[in-house]
């Protein structure tokens, strides 16, 4: 670890950024596919910010039961404060969290970092919410009758948690539109949809702007998928579609690399050659302005199939980037990026494939 770390300050030399670290994290058996997402996680700088500023006011206010918010920020607060500029640091008190509160990842078995990724950022804006609710009792409860028959609370289920937004929610929301239009009628119904992540199907030889392509196109609604139309009081045809209305901070864009083959009654990995550009447009989706992303974290999973294998992640720091293998970190060229685009061919000897790409706004939309 000493070696690997001199290693890594040698290869940055005078370079190395001022007041950043670059930490490897043990694995406890299996746990790659946390460390993977929480190195993306950490090296998404304003979500590490944000995090970092919660735990200095959360140190400073009442000490509140332990929850993954809390064991989260902790680490980060630790993997920041270090005198090393590089080193390993053992998440165990986030990983020992994590298995209390959810029984998924208590096993020693391979476990998949996509639905980490979706459990953690749900469960922060969970935690977030809870506070902010209990926040505002409090402060309404001075005078008692508020609470009780105060305008606010008829609708309590409904618009009362609409308006929280959360910086969890900030940095990773946007949102979708499902477009219906009635083919009788020509009525459209849309319905809008918040996300935290992208999942996209896959094909081989593709890229990501043409499974954004694929995400957004229209498809017809006939036989017994037809759509009750409200206007026309029936089942109609009709076409349906995704827009990507609002597009969020961090795009993260998740590829299904894992698809269920009903021949085989299984799993499949599939290690199809999808390219992930290091700077993407959304101008097809969006109907607004171009929004400009860059590429700054790649989670990795590397192995055949899905039930087994290893995950590892690529980061871009400072113009940087770095490659995370549990409690190993170095340097890579940017050109080395490209080889984590997949295979062209079906077999193949490379299986460290792209699975969740994490990208960030270059506009200055960072708090609309």
């Amino acid at each position: 670890m000493g070696a690997a770390g001199s290693k890594l300050e040698k290869a940055l030399g005078d370079q190395f950024p001022e007041g950043e670290r670059y930490f490897g994290l043990e694995n406890f058996g299996n746990t790659c596919y946390c460390n993977s997402v929480l190195q993306a996680l950490y090296f998404c700088v304003p979500f590490r910010e944000q995090l970092l500023e919660y735990y200095s006011n959360y140190k400073n206010g009442a000490d509140a039961e332990e929850n993954l918010l809390i064991c989260l920020a902790d680490l980060f607060t630790q993997i920041s404060s270090q005198k090393k500029k590089t080193g390993v640091i053992a998440p165990k008190r986030f990983v020992q969290r994590l298995k209390k509160q959810n029984e998924l990842f208590r096993s020693y078995m391979h476990q998949d970092a996509h639905e980490f990724l979706n459990f953690l950022l749900n469960e922060l804006v969970d935690i977030l919410e809870k506070e902010a609710r209990t926040a505002k009792n409090e402060a309404e409860t001075s005078p008692p009758e508020k609470v009780a028959n105060g305008p606010k609370n008829p609708q309590a289920n409904g618009v009362q948690k609409e308006p929280l937004v959360t910086w969890v929610h900030k940095n990773f929301q946007g949102i979708l539109t499902n477009e219906t239009r009635c083919l009788r009628c020509e009525t459209v119904t849309a319905r809008d949809e918040t996300f935290f992540d992208l999942s996209l199907d896959i094909e081989q030889n593709s890229s990501i702007t043409s499974c954004l392509k694929n995400f957004s196109s229209t498809e017809t609604l006939n036989a017994e998928d037809k759509f009750f139309c409200d206007k026309c009081c029936s089942l109609q045809e009709a076409q349906k579609r995704m827009k990507l209305k609002k597009p969020p901070h961090i795009l993260v864009i998740h590829l299904k690399r894992f698809k269920y083959i009903e021949q085989l009654g299984r799993y499949k990995k599939l290690s199809y050659r999808v390219v992930f550009p290091l700077e993407l447009k959304l101008s097809n989706t969006v109907e607004d302005a171009n929004s400009e992303y860059s590429l700054f974290a790649v989670v990795v999973h590397v192995g055949s199939g899905p039930n087994h294998g290893h995950y590892v992640s690529l980061v871009k720091s400072h113009n940087h980037w770095l490659f995370f293998d549990d409690e190993n970190v170095e340097m890579i060229d940017e050109s080395a990026v490209q080889t984590f685009f997949g295979s062209a061919q079906e077999y193949s000897s490379n299986t460290d494939h792209g699975y969740i790409l994490f990208y960030e706004s270059l506009g200055a939309n960072k708090n609309s």
